[in-house]
């Protein structure tokens, strides 16, 4: 009999521990996406977009340098 009280016990407290942790977990990520609204992730470039910015960079000119040593 009192084992049987106890292992109900414990099952209780258990399922209820449990509940608390999805709670935290859904949360969280509900926080996540909340940050994430308003970023941009861009991972795709149309070719024609591509096209005109491979013609706008044209390499650049060499600058020689010296560093100074203080």
């Amino acid at each position: 009999m009192l084992i049987q009280l106890i292992r109900f016990f414990l099952k209780t407290k258990l399922v209820k521990f449990a509940q608390q942790v999805n709670e935290a977990a859904k949360e969280q990520q509900r926080a996540q996406n909340r940050n994430a609204d308003g970023s941009i992730n861009v991972d795709h470039i149309p070719p024609s977009q591509r096209k005109r910015r491979q013609k706008d960079i044209k390499g650049g000119e060499y600058v020689d340098y010296e560093e100074v040593k203080d």
